[in-house]
């Protein structure tokens, strides 16, 4: 498994590369991949008073966030050596590097550093 973290422009778009993996009539998923939908994540956290009354609003992302846990199948040279795997054609430009620590979220505690693209 290996970990991707993404920034769309929308939700609409980020909905358009989930689709393009493969999806059923009904929207299921065809495809073995685990997609975590973040949304626009919170960057600053708010205030609040002791009533939980908003003192200051939290700061959100204008980016449309995912997090995929990718399922590849083992690819080989023709010396028997595994291929690294790369983002899937047209995600690596939306692909976000976190130099330290998980993000906002992980996989079941699976390490992002260990385990990233």
């Amino acid at each position: 498994m290996k970990i991707g973290k993404y920034a769309f422009n929308d939700e609409a778009q980020a909905n358009s590369k989930i689709e393009a993996l493969g999806v059923d009539d009904d929207g299921n998923a065809t495809h073995s991949h685990a997609i975590v939908r973040l949304g626009h994540i919170v960057l600053e956290q708010g205030e609040y008073d002791a009533e939980g009354n908003e003192i200051t609003a939290p700061v959100l992302s204008d980016d449309y966030h995912l997090d995929v846990a990718w399922r590849f199948t083992p690819q080989y040279d023709d010396d028997g050596n595994e291929i690294e795997q790369s983002h899937p054609y047209g995600w690596a430009s939306y692909a976000v590097a976190i130099s330290d620590g998980n993000g906002v979220h992980s996989f079941y505690g699976v390490d992002y550093q260990s385990n990233k693209l």
